[in-house]
């Protein structure tokens, strides 16, 4: 039986924009020997949903190319860790909606990563993202670079012939504090979160969140000033719905 690892992330200009997904695929039989870069974009989509399909496609593959094997999967997306590990259960017992009987939002991704995953004995597991490790640093790139256009050269060949040290899972501890310094709500903002009629979606500006909420009823926002903040606050919206 193989050994396989995973590195999956998403990218998006906006929110939605232009995104890429990305996946870094590690395995082998008796050791991890080989290795595979995925990555693609889409024209208009938003950041969750190329969080998902760098996951997605990386199962994808796995099948296209008929390896099997125990997995674990690394991503810095909270909301993907989550959600299929913990959340799915009750969208599913619920019919796909949300305690407030809204459908659940990227509905589609959702079947397809549970679908694809099965016959995989699957570890799911949150990293944390920007801190140096090189998996989610080379996801992030190919993500990224789909995102803005450009087409990047991916690897797939040996594991001897790869230059990025793709195993370390050791992350540089100056770059999480210097997150953990920023997960306070002083100073200037990441992203805006806003939450309305059940749909959640993040703005770059303050503005554009100000005119989504601005005289609606029962509506959440917040502001965030990391990528990890927003995913707790993304997080935090969605089981609250």
């Amino acid at each position: 039986m193989n050994k396989i690892i995973i590195f999956s992330d998403g990218s998006s200009r906006g929110n939605p924009g232009p995104g890429g997904f990305a996946s870094v695929i590690c395995f082998g039989e008796n050791d991890l020997t080989n290795v595979i870069e995925l990555g693609g974009s889409e024209k208009n989509t938003t950041n969750n949903r190329m969080e998902l399909t760098g996951a997605v496609e990386a199962f994808e593959e796995l099948k296209k190319r008929k390896i099997n094997g125990s997995v674990i999967l690394y991503s810095d997306s909270s909301y993907v860790i989550k959600g299929i590990s913990s959340w799915i259960k009750g969208w599913e017992a619920n019919d796909w909606r949300t305690k407030d009987k809204k459908d659940v939002l990227n509905k589609d991704l959702w079947q397809r990563l549970t679908q694809v995953s099965s016959g995989f004995d699957v570890s799911w597991k949150v990293i944390s993202g920007h801190v140096g490790i090189p998996g989610n640093e080379r996801c992030d790139e190919i993500a990224t670079s789909y995102a803005t256009g450009e087409t990047p050269v991916l690897f797939d060949g040996p594991m001897s012939e790869y230059k990025i040290p793709i195993l370390d899972l050791s992350a540089d501890q100056s770059k999480v504090e210097d997150k953990k310094s920023k997960s306070g709500k002083s100073g200037k903002a990441y992203s805006y979160i806003s939450l309305v009629d059940g749909e959640i979606k993040i703005h770059k500006t303050w503005s554009e969140c100000e005119a989504r909420v601005k005289g609606k009823s029962n509506v959440r926002f917040k502001k965030s000033m990391s990528k990890i903040d927003e995913e707790k606050i993304v997080e935090d919206f969605t089981k609250r719905r």
